[in-house]
């Protein structure tokens, strides 16, 4: 069980993490500028999608996708709810603070950017021939050819 739960706890850690440096950042480097704050938000959803990015390209080489997918699905959602509504708290903030506006404008990016990472990592991955599928099918093709004809008598 310990195996199933701890790579999801982790990259719920890592993802919530990403959030944590980039609000202690802004609020205490970038208190006054807002433009630097959105930049340096919008910077932090880019990490986040590099970060799934990497992690799709990696896991799609040694598992299928519906092994690796729900895993990562569930450990997004639970990030994305940290981060809507824990995260303004450690910026000084509360999750309705900016309006209902700033709030599902949060959740659209980071299911945009999450989405984007994942996707962007499995196609490069597929498009590589890398992913489990294609190795398995590559591995199926060698073992029929390398088998000698067998003849049929008569």
């Amino acid at each position: 069980m310990k195996e199933r739960w701890l790579p999801v706890g982790v990259l719920v850690g890592v993802l919530f993490g990403i959030n944590v440096l980039a609000r202690l950042i802004a609020r205490f480097a970038f208190s006054e500028d807002t433009e630097l704050q959105d930049r340096l938000s919008l910077a932090m959803f880019a990490t986040i999608g590099l970060v799934l990015a990497t992690l799709a390209f990696i896991r799609g080489q040694r598992r299928p996708l519906p092994d690796w997918g729900g895993e990562m699905a569930l450990a997004v959602l639970i990030a994305m709810v940290l981060t809507i509504f824990v995260g303004p708290f450690i910026s000084g903030s509360q999750p309705f603070g900016a309006g209902a506006g700033a709030f599902f404008s949060q959740i659209w990016l980071y299911a945009g950017f999450t989405a984007g990472g994942v996707l962007l990592g499995y196609l490069v991955l597929t498009a590589l021939g890398r992913d489990y599928r294609s190795r398995s099918l590559k591995r199926f093709a060698e073992a029929k050819q390398a088998k000698p004809r067998r003849v049929v008598r008569r």
